[in-house]
């Protein structure tokens, strides 16, 4: 008897686990509205914990960097900057690296793709990796927020907890989106906010379907986040009012510069992604670098108690703006250090939301137009802290476009309705123009630089659910680089290729292409005695693909150099050929996207039926040896409660007829109820060896 691996015991602990829940909801009739209410109530508990544990992670980290550890190098302070954020991203690049790759960057991207394109499942190691990496990050000085990680966070235990109750993909959805909820709600005080956060960000959508659970899940969190934590609201600032109806006017023009500074900290983000992408070292061994480039930002920045001011999510720092205690060459000096500090910090590879870092740039830039309308125009301008805390959400807002989260989590987490006129103006001035200026957030921008368009919470091209490395070629024939060119003329003439990869002559890595353009145009005007295959093709700045990208991107790149081919290479550090993209394969890929698309759609229907009372929904191969091979389906004697719904054949899924005939392999989905399961399963699968049927 072989012995299981540590992952089918693990799997099949959690089929367990799942079978016992379904039994007893199934037992005490627990129906579906109940159902969703209990599991909403389950995972607002397990994101109010997590907001809570994640929160006493990171004071922890940061005590242990900042007090012990840089005790230990107080001889060499300031320097000490340098090496606490390196040893966090040293430690924080190998954990996303090797255990969850979703963990990387600001998590909310992630879990808005979960959504689109995977019916809202998350891998569930993704909450502890998340927890571990972002309060790593945060704790030894990373410049990012909370918000990210625990809308992650929350959105991995949604998840978890529905595919543990196997719920349909739309529930998942569901309570994905409580996570998320209960996650912000407990992280800033805020369960209306909570709630409207995912339904704004992470659905796209609002629905009376999902908004009452997203609630409940939001309450509980936070209800459980004031029992450890207390009711305390993130800032505690002045009262700020309206002082003249004419301020309207500023708060509109703030407004608008929030949009432009919120677009530009957008590019400027992704930009350094790319910027430290194309340096060729380790993935994982960039944070590390990282951290040395933020040492050197915090070096120069001002601090409180010797802690740079840019480091970690910066609230006290943003408190001091919204009193209106910092100068206006401090907060503008602040908005540029924050920016470098939040695009180096995510752009090596750091775990992190910029939901804090956008309210930081947010205060400063609103608390320096504050003080210069001060000066302009004394008479009818409020403290420079409204216009620090207005910017706030205008800032948010502009980054994510998100206009009712940005204005009522602004207004929850301070508690000050006063201001909430000039709040409203500027929040929804800002979107205006940011949208103007792109359609994309900082959110989804991340999901379209990988081929994933969303619209309203929803994919709208029906390719970017399938990758290169399902519809490759991979029996390629190439070509080796020292091949002679009279040897290539014979071997296009052989295989009526347009064009070859050309690969190493002996590790196979991939060295160039060469296409029959290249050797028409050496026959013509070259003489190809002596040469070889290196000396005539295209070895510099050759176009590839990856196997995990999506097709959507592959097809991209080849439309914009208008080629035919497209070789494929193992990754970005490994450039072994392992198979190629041509225009029969763009067709195989349509295919088999509409396939996947049909599939999707009718597992979810056969889920969605399943949990009609006292049925079940049985999914079978059928065995060559089974007695009703080449039967009708209306010659098949089944039980009266019975239904054969659908069949399989090849890569054709078909609804179930009479007339239709049974073939060996088909795989046939039944609806029954429950007491016959047994008999139809003898019945369906009967043979003289009665070969048990291959259960999916």
């Amino acid at each position: 008897m072989s012995l299981l691996s540590g992952n089918q015991l693990k799997s099949r602990f959690n089929q367990k686990i799942s079978k016992r829940i379904i039994y007893l909801l199934d037992r005490f009739g627990v129906s579906e509205p109940a159902t969703i209410m209990i599991t909403a109530i389950i995972v607002g508990i397990g994101a109010g914990l997590g907001a809570v544990i994640f929160r006493h992670l990171i004071n922890g980290m940061q005590y242990v960097s900042y007090e012990v550890i840089a005790g230990w190098l107080h001889s060499i302070a300031p320097f000490h900057l340098l090496i606490i954020p390196a040893i966090g991203g040293a430690i924080v690049g190998p954990l996303i690296y090797r255990y969850a790759r979703e963990a990387k960057g600001h998590g909310v991207p992630e879990v808005m793709e979960a959504v689109a394109l995977r019916g809202g499942r998350i891998r569930p190691q993704v909450a502890v990796v998340k927890s571990l990496a972002s309060a790593i990050c945060i704790g030894t000085g990373g410049s990012v927020g909370r918000e990210g990680p625990i809308a992650q966070i929350g959105s991995a235990i949604g998840s978890t907890i529905g595919q543990v109750f196997k719920l349909s993909d739309e529930r998942i959805r569901n309570l994905v989106a409580c996570g998320a909820a209960g996650g912000i709600a407990a992280t800033f005080n805020a369960p209306i906010a909570g709630s409207l956060f995912a339904l704004e960000v992470i659905l796209g959508q609002f629905q009376a379907t999902y908004f009452g659970a997203v609630v409940i899940s939001a309450v509980i969190a936070d209800v459980i986040a004031h029992a450890f934590e207390g009711d305390t609201r993130a800032f505690i600032i002045p009262k700020y009012a309206l002082v003249d109806p004419r301020e309207l006017l500023l708060y509109v023009v703030l407004g608008a510069l929030a949009a432009v500074a919120a677009y530009g900290f957008t590019r400027l983000l992704y930009y350094s992604e790319d910027v430290w992408e194309s340096f060729k070292i380790p993935e994982y061994i960039k944070p590390l670098f990282g951290g040395l480039v933020l040492g050197v930002i915090g070096i120069i920045s001002p601090k409180i108690i010797g802690f740079p001011r840019v480091f970690g999510v910066g609230y006290e720092t943003i408190s001091e703006a919204l009193s209106g205690s910092l100068t206006i060459q401090l907060t503008i000096a602040l908005l540029i250090l924050k920016i470098l500090a939040t695009i180096t910090t995510l752009g090596s590879g750091g775990s992190g939301g910029v939901f804090a870092p956008s309210l930081f740039m947010g205060a400063m830039l609103g608390g320096a137009f504050g003080h210069i309308s001060n000066m302009l125009f004394p008479e009818v301008t409020a403290p420079a802290g409204a216009y620090a805390l207005v910017g706030m959400a205008a800032f948010f807002s502009g980054a994510a476009h998100a206009p009712v989260t940005a204005i009522l989590i602004l207004f929850e987490m301070t508690g000050d309705y006063q201001i909430i006129l000039p709040l409203m103006l500027a929040t929804v001035m800002s979107t205006l123009v940011s949208r103007a200026l792109s359609q994309e957030s900082i959110y989804t921008l991340k999901l379209t630089r990988r081929g994933v368009h969303l619209q309203y919470g929803q994919d709208i091209d029906v390719m970017q659910g399938v990758t290169v490395g399902e519809v490759m070629t991979r029996d390629v024939d190439t070509v080796p680089e020292n091949m002679s060119v009279e040897d290539l003329i014979e071997e296009f003439d052989k295989t009526y290729h347009h064009g070859f990869p050309v690969v190493a002559k002996t590790t196979g890595d991939l060295m160039g292409v060469i296409t029959l353009h290249d050797l028409k145009g050496v026959l013509a005007n070259d003489n190809i005695t002596g040469k070889e295959v290196r000396d005539i093709a295209t070895i510099d700045d050759v176009m590839v693909a990856y196997p995990d990208e999506p097709m959507w991107e592959a097809l991209r790149r080849m439309a914009n150099r208008d080629i035919g081919r497209l070789p494929v290479v193992a990754s970005k550090e490994d450039n072994q050929l392992v198979g190629i993209i041509r225009r029969r394969d763009i067709i195989k890929a349509y295919n088999h996207a509409i396939m996947k698309k049909a599939h999707h759609q009718h597992r979810f229907d056969v889920l969605r039926l399943g949990r009609i009372d006292s049925s079940e929904f049985l999914h079978f191969e059928v065995p060559e040896n089974s007695a009703i091979i080449g039967k009708q389906i209306r010659e098949i004697e089944l039980p009266e409660d019975c239904l054969i719904v659908s069949l399989q054949k090849g890569r054709k899924l078909r609804i179930a007829h009479g007339y239709t005939k049974i073939q060996a392999r088909d795989k046939i989905t039944v609806i029954a109820q429950k007491e016959c399961v047994p008999l139809i399963k003898n019945i369906l699968t009967s043979s003289e060896t009665k070969e048990e049927p291959k259960i999916e």
